[in-house]
């Protein structure tokens, strides 16, 4: 990672004031798919080094956090994480804030994201999948009164934000790849987008991270007994389907599971919320609707993502995310007449095979 050669002023008050005076390295860490940037902050020499990770929102993206917040908030970043330290969810400590100037600093967790883990000790999929679900559940239980004023209690996966994101692959995921409906197919495919969305509106609401994949679950411990997974990205976090964190968990774009591994993952949750034998069957419907409506944005998001901030590097899971999509709507497609329909629709522009 390439050193800074003079940290900005604001962050080297915020590490002074974490650490006390001396000398410390800035390396800027890789980025993801937000304008956010972020740091890896060393402070001292061994036997006594103190590390810490700086997150900078530039100009652009300070004014999207405001906007987010509105002015009798904190960033959201800021009061979900506190909204979620205080009812027993692991998130990065906060070791200072200036957010005038843009800074933050969180405690580093080093490289140790679910993903990364997963792939130096592949044995600790099923119990750290199992965790992560019962974290879920748990959170939700606990979170089901939010505060008065607080920033989740105001944002929620409404029928237009839904339908958006659905005319949001249609834009990147079917036109910008090259496919099309014709004028009738794509009045078809907006009369079911809205109908999926004002489907999956209706239904109850519960606290969402809205990202809970293994890219932002991080793992303490991982070297130990009983390794512990601390959330991160929850600023976007809002009231939604009780399904779409565990779609985002369990058909996550980044890993490959086996239907059996997602059914007992499904029943670890449902064991978790106490839910009958029915619950547990409407719970499988709703997780399969929601990866539609899920991963069909996922995949167009990729695409905007190169295509508008100039990042390729999540191209490569474009056809996988499609898949997902496909596998859901041919297990939908015998019970549920719109869900066959889209799937003729997505097959015949050639977006799914």
């Amino acid at each position: 990672m390439p050193a800074v050669s003079t940290p900005p002023a604001a962050l080297e008050a915020l590490v002074v004031a974490a650490f006390g005076p001396g000398a410390f390295i800035v390396e800027a860490m890789p980025g993801g798919a937000s304008t956010r940037r972020y740091f890896r902050i060393t402070h001292g020499t061994e036997p006594r080094v103190q590390r810490a990770v700086a997150m900078f929102v530039p100009e652009g993206g300070k004014a999207e956090e405001i906007d987010k917040a509105g002015p009798l908030h904190r960033w959201p970043f800021l009061e979900v994480r506190d909204l979620l330290e205080g009812h027993g969810v692991d998130v990065p400590r906060l070791y200072g804030e200036d957010t005038a100037a843009g800074w933050l600093l969180l405690e580093d967790l080093g490289d140790e994201t679910l993903a990364n883990v997963l792939l130096r000790q592949p044995a600790l999929r099923e119990p750290l999948y199992r965790r992560a679900v019962r974290d879920l559940a748990r959170a939700q239980a606990t979170l089901e009164a939010l505060p008065e004023g607080c920033v989740v209690q105001h944002r929620a996966f409404d029928e237009d934000l839904l339908y958006w994101e659905l005319l949001h692959f249609r834009e990147w995921g079917v036109e910008a790849r090259g496919r099309a409906f014709c004028e009738a197919e794509g009045r078809r495919f907006d009369a079911i987008a809205r109908r999926l969305a004002a489907r999956i509106a209706g239904w109850p609401r519960a606290f969402t991270h809205r990202d809970y994949q293994s890219r932002n679950l991080m793992v303490r411990g991982a070297q130990g007994d009983d390794p512990s997974l601390v959330w991160i990205d929850f600023q976007d976090a809002l009231r939604g389907p009780r399904a779409y964190d565990l779609v985002a968990l369990l058909n996550d774009s980044y890993q490959t599971f086996t239907p059996a591994f997602v059914e007992a993952r499904l029943d670890d949750y449902a064991e978790a919320r106490g839910l009958t034998a029915a619950e547990r069957a409407e719970l499988g419907r709703e997780f399969e609707l929601v990866t539609v409506q899920r991963k069909l944005k996922d995949a167009g998001r990729f695409v905007y993502i190169d295509r508008v901030k100039g990042n390729a590097s999540f191209l490569k899971f474009v056809l996988p995310t499609l898949e997902k999509a496909r596998a859901a709507l041919e297990r939908l497609a015998p019970v549920e007449p719109d869900m066959a329909d889209l799937l003729g629709l997505l097959e015949r522009a050639r977006v799914v095979e």
